[in-house]
């Protein structure tokens, strides 16, 4: 095994190929040890603070040591930002001849079949929807991957991407006629040949729990596995060993078999008359919950009058519409597989209905247009530790959060890795930036109790003089959606006022992407935001000097998950508070406080409201996980603090 601290070196072969390279003795330990995990097979379980460098610290051992890798990260964003920007550069520094492949999820890939179906049907809610399935018809006819991401005239989230992409219950296979220009087909081949494929949590999940996804076929080949963005496979691992029926998947299913109705069987009346019914009686579920959008245990959802019948209506009329389908599915592929579709959500739906599994979960989800019915398991680590039972081979888990100060064990326990023999290897390596220079850490003295009736106006109090001092250039970052809007309002009141004309984006406003953009163009901007903006969102440089956190993120006590869980602890004599809500609370923290510090340039504040991090026992947990800014209470230390940066750059 050869040692990669060279590499790393002031004259090593990554100085002399980026520009302003300089490496730090943390990410040097860090490749060392990873090399080590990767030529002995082991498991290595690795926290590395903000700054550290690991995507370098990883990829440099793994394109040393030979063989094939495979590299999940959290986001298909840092999958591209992997795939288009560090693996080349590390691979040209290192003059390495590695092959390289990025593979994402179908729904990720234009699908020529469905694209020519829907095209031809011509039916759209809106002009633009119309638009953008033409502009998708011409880059599938000049793109060599069919990635949307590639597509940039049209938005991600426009609904067109619906009728030029496959999901996993509609896509044909090698039954589909346009097989051969399939560029689901066409990625899986690459990533088959290559040396490094990078993917996503949410691929491999799907793909190692539902082999759909081409990587069941990679995995038996790979020599490592590295885990970027550890700290979200707990919760993405729940998502995918787990069973769902959601409304909009029963939509989807009666919108596709019309279409292939009318490709194939257009005499067939009593299809589309019973893919109708079907759709109202997905909706009339849905409106069982009226407005609201929750979280609900089944035995909650249950005490709703209307919801048992309307569960036994959409089972009748799925039953149904499957005796009608069935006379019609040899009629085309298309047929044949919306049968196929139905007759496995049929079962689904049955199993909700009347589980046979005691170890799970069952819950009810309301979203603004739709509803999910989930079976989620109690805990995922032994279906996980199935798989690293398997084939030998190095497992990596790395990010900036994985510890509870310098223990592993809430977070081993999660995924059966604390259960392994020999047990994994684990490290902390602390950030390398100065964060007694560069940052402070302020808790506001005399807040109310969190549930008190005045406690957001509190928050709103305590962040208005901070954002003045800053000059804007703040994220504040609440624990609930009624929170953010409140704080928002409160905020925007406050800055008229005092006459500070600041912008003010809200959440919601714009995609993430959107309002990130705009957050980093103004430079003076105020953004309000709730928990989809604690993680993944770096804003280097000046835009950012200031993050105000409401409360500590415990998960609310009533989430249907979380209160299963809870009580199953409890019975194996568990204290769930000490062993779950904690642990997480502090990992969730640690992302949020993450945003403030991305360089060794960036200075601020960090103010947490919440009292009970300073009052309560437990609370000093989550202080001492924090990094080591200087510490006050005092709003005047705070204030100079900010108001001694440097002005913004742009207040356009």
């Amino acid at each position: 095994m050869s040692d990669p601290a060279p590499i790393f070196a002031p004259d090593g072969p990554l100085a002399a190929a980026i520009p302003g390279f300089r490496a730090r003795p943390q990410q040097i330990e860090m490749a060392q040890k990873i090399a080590e995990a990767i030529h002995g097979n082991r498991v290595l379980v690795a926290e590395a603070g903000t700054g550290t460098g690991k995507t370098f610290a990883y990829l440099v051992p793994a394109l040393m040591a030979g063989g094939k890798v495979i590299i999940s990260t959290g986001t298909k964003t840092l999958q591209d930002q992997l795939f288009n920007r560090d693996l080349p550069t590390v691979r040209a520094a290192l003059k390495v001849p590695v092959s390289i492949a990025l593979l994402k999820g179908r729904a990720n890939y234009v699908c020529p079949y469905h694209l020519e179906r829907n095209a031809r049907d011509g039916r759209f809610l809106t002009a633009q929807d119309a638009a953008d399935l033409r502009a998708i018809e011409r880059f599938a006819r000049a793109t060599a991957t069919g990635d949307k991401a590639e597509c940039t005239d049209v938005r991600e989230d426009s609904a067109a991407w619906i009728a030029a992409t496959s999901t996993r219950d509609n896509c044909l296979g090698q039954d589909c006629p346009n097989v051969k220009e399939c560029f689901v087909m066409q990625a899986r081949r690459s990533a088959m040949e290559a040396d490094v494929v990078v993917v996503n949590h949410h691929l491999f999940f799907a793909d190692v729990m539902l082999r759909d996804e081409g990587m069941g076929e990679l995995l038996p080949a790979c020599n490592a596995v590295i885990f970027d963005e550890a700290h979200q496979l707990p919760e993405t691992a729940s998502l995918f060993f787990g069973e769902s029926v959601s409304t909009s998947q029963v939509l989807e299913l009666a919108r596709d078999t019309r279409s292939e109705t009318l490709a194939a069987a257009r005499d067939c009346i009593a299809l589309i008359d019973e893919s109708r019914k079907l759709e109202k009686a997905a909706r009339d579920l849905r409106l069982v919950f009226g407005n609201e959008a929750t979280r609900l245990s089944a035995a909650q959802a249950a005490e709703r009058d209307a919801f048992a019948p309307q569960l036994e209506a959409l089972q009748k009329a799925l039953d149904t519409f499957h005796s009608v389908l069935d006379t019609q599915a040899e009629r085309s592929e298309g047929l044949a597989n919306c049968l196929r579709r139905t007759q496995e959500m049929g079962e689904r739906l049955a199993r909700w209905r009347n589980p046979q599994e005691k170890e799970l979960i069952r819950w009810v989800e309301v979203f603004a247009q739709s509803l999910a019915l989930n079976a989620t398991p109690l805990h995922v680590s032994d279906v996980f530790k199935r798989q690293l039972d398997g084939h030998p081979r190095a497992w990596i888990f790395t990010s900036a959060t994985l510890a509870v100060g310098r223990d592993f064990g809430h977070y081993c326990r999660e995924l059966g890795l604390a259960w392994l023999e020999p047990p994994p290897l684990t490290e902390v390596w602390g950030s390398p930036f100065d964060y007694g220079e560069q940052a402070l850490l302020y808790a506001p003295a005399d807040m109310p109790e969190p549930n008190a009736p005045d406690y957001t106006e509190a928050v709103a109090r305590a962040a208005l003089p901070l954002i003045r001092a800053a000059r804007g250039r703040a994220f504040v970052l609440c624990t609930s959606l009624r929170a953010m809007r409140r704080v928002h309002e409160l905020i925007a009141d406050g800055l008229q006022r005092s006459g500070d004309a600041l912008p003010l984006l809200l959440q919601g406003e714009g995609s993430r992407t959107e309002l990130l953009e705009r957050f980093r163009r103004l430079g003076n901007a105020v953004l309000v935001a709730s928990q989809s903006f604690w993680e993944g969102v770096d804003v280097p440089g000046d835009a950012l000097s200031l993050v105000v956190i409401d409360k500590l993120p415990f998960a609310p006590p009533d989430d249907p998950v979380l209160a299963a869980r809870v009580e199953h602890m409890q019975r194996q004599g568990l204290n769930p508070f000490v062993h779950h809500q904690l642990p997480r609370a502090v990992i969730n923290m640690k992302q949020g406080a993450g945003r403030l510090i991305r360089t060794e340039r960036d200075r601020g504040v960090l103010c947490i409201c919440d009292p009970r991090m300073i009052g309560k026992s437990y609370g000093k947990v989550v202080w001492r996980s924090l990094p080591p800014m200087r510490r006050t209470r005092v709003e005047a230390d705070a204030v100079a603090f900010l108001q001694a940066l440097p002005p913004p750059k742009s207040s356009g």
